[in-house]
């Protein structure tokens, strides 16, 4: 916490260095969420570009109480959310697996065959998860690709920590739906 109050403070004081060094820590989570969110390329762009600037002209107002990492993903969550409120996009647009990165979700390297299962499988899995609602798509992306706590996810989302895990076992519960019946349809 010294260390962020140390980062801000420098910020704060015109070190733009500093700054570099909050965007970099945080282009990840910031991707996540933007691109769980919303489907347009050039809007996701945009609105990445958008938080570390609402980020860098409200740093002032950090309370040093909290992980800036969690700080930066509620910004992110709401900009994402005024800017489909202010598009009216629907929330259940549908998007090319290509606009996702693509994840190795498995970790280790076998043969090339079992490569080729896993890269199906991991595209399998994003496109099922790109038909989720968006709130479940962001708690599945903020607990399993971010490792954030369950209290950390209820301050981004501004929602009750009972429901994050609500929302989080019903969008499990939903994927595996869809895998087992899709993924039996398959193989029949």
């Amino acid at each position: 916490m010294a260390e962020t109050s140390s980062l801000v403070r420098r910020i704060l004081d015109g070190d733009k260095e500093s700054f570099r060094i909050i965007v970099n820590e945080n282009q990840r989570l910031v991707s996540h969420i933007v691109f769980r969110m919303v489907y347009n390329k050039t809007d996701r762009e945009d609105l990445c570009q958008e938080v570390f600037l609402k980020v860098y002209k409200n740093l002032s107002q950090f309370h040093f109480g909290a992980k800036i990492s969690s700080w930066i993903a509620r910004i992110t969550y709401n900009t994402c959310l005024d800017f489909l409120k202010k598009k009216k996009h629907p929330a259940s647009d549908t998007v090319s697996f290509e606009d996702v990165e693509n994840q190795d979700l498995t970790g280790d390297y076998t043969s090339p065959d079992e490569s080729v299962k896993r890269e199906e499988m991991s595209t399998f899995l994003h496109r099922e998860i790109e038909m989720m609602p968006p709130n479940y798509q962001t708690i599945l992306t903020l607990y399993h690709l971010e490792d954030l706590s369950y209290t950390e996810i209820s301050k981004i989302m501004q929602i009750p920590e009972g429901t994050v895990k609500s929302h989080l076992f019903r969008a499990r519960k939903l994927l595996k739906e869809r895998l087992t019946s899709k993924y039996q349809k398959e193989n029949l």
